[in-house]
């Protein structure tokens, strides 16, 4: 059911002006989004951007300093969401395994588009995640921007599914390292599947990549 009211709450220090307080931040976000996944990270501009929405390049600079606070804004809100979904869909669960199982297929399965963010397309981000977000950690200034809070969101799904993993073997050694690279495998897997398929064994309408996964984390947790 649609909820109007919802919003996923972005730290100000990865904007200029908060896209979500006015028509054209929201456009240019979901305009961007569109961008990105056509174009690519290194062709995208906020001049084609400017162009794509009616308005100047300026206009862009005042919501973003550059294109790299954007991808870094809409990696966090793609994680901040995603966040929402594990808390919402595991709140009423009781058993540990039960969790782990349901944050593992919300964060490999196929993405849907969701009707509470009209002005986002979750389809197409997810495509940016995959293709795109490396970008906006592997760069000469990580360190400092991790002080400063740039990827606390990913870290803050990697923490809470580690914890489900304590919870349900206190003994594991290793949980940030399991659910991070489940994480980066499912997006490799996804790209193999539709580039290079040679590479992995997704079938169409096969659930592979979720079965893949919770096989994997099950198996290495017992």
């Amino acid at each position: 059911m649609e909820n109007s009211n919802l919003q996923i709450k972005i730290r100000s220090s990865l904007f200029s002006k908060d896209p979500e307080s006015s028509d054209l931040g929201r456009d240019i976000i979901s305009k961007s989004i569109e961008m990105i996944n056509l174009l690519g990270f290194e062709s995208f501009t906020f001049k084609k951007l400017g162009a794509a929405i009616g308005s100047n390049e300026s206009s862009v600079y005042r919501y973003f300093s550059n294109k790299h606070m954007l991808l870094v804004y809409l990696v966090n809100w793609y994680w901040s969401w995603m966040d929402y979904k594990i808390v919402l869909e595991t709140s009423k669960l009781n058993k540990a395994e039960d969790k782990i199982k349901i944050s593992i297929e919300l964060l490999v399965a196929d993405i849907k588009q969701d009707s509470n963010f009209s002005f986002i397309n979750e389809v197409l981000l997810n495509k940016i995640i995959i293709t795109e977000s490396s970008k906006a950690y592997h760069t000469k200034d990580v360190d400092n921007e991790n002080e400063k809070g740039f990827y606390k969101t990913y870290k803050q799904v990697v923490q809470r599914v580690s914890d489900f993993i304590i919870e349900y073997n206190p003994k594991y050694e290793f949980p940030h390292m399991l659910v991070s690279t489940i994480i980066e495998g499912a997006h490799q897997q996804r790209y193999f599947a539709e580039h290079l398929p040679a590479l992995t064994d997704v079938e169409k309408g096969q659930n592979n990549i979720i079965r893949f996964y919770t096989n994997l984390i099950i198996s290495t947790l017992k």
